[in-house]
């Protein structure tokens, strides 16, 4: 991990992330963003559990915590029953429009 220069210190937009507005326009921005390899929209909904809290989102999904961390970070590769277990558990929809998909908060 990089030594974070004295008078600094780390950005987590998690702490950001604190209405269903400020996480709607964030994932929207990493749908739009996202390479094609889905690694941003993974970290995006890692951010998002983080921020809503991962212990209780491995509640409502029945998966394991350090499992959860593992498949939503930008490297991970989880099936696509588990993004859509996590989108349902975190009350966001996938709507598809104009040829992409578009997430919307319940």
């Amino acid at each position: 991990m990089e030594k974070i220069p004295k008078g600094f210190s780390r950005w987590d937009v998690v702490e950001y992330l604190k209405t269903d507005e400020d996480i709607q326009g964030y994932l929207d921005s990493c749908f739009e963003e996202d390479p094609g390899d889905g690694s941003l929209i993974r970290a995006a909904l890692g951010d998002i559990a983080r921020a809503r809290g991962m212990a209780q989102l491995a509640r409502d999904t029945g998966l394991a915590r350090e499992g959860l961390y593992k498949a939503l970070s930008a490297e991970g590769n989880p099936e696509f029953s588990t993004v859509m277990r996590v989108i349902q558990a975190l009350g966001l929809k996938l709507h598809v429009g104009a040829g992409h998909a578009i997430p919307t908060s319940r």
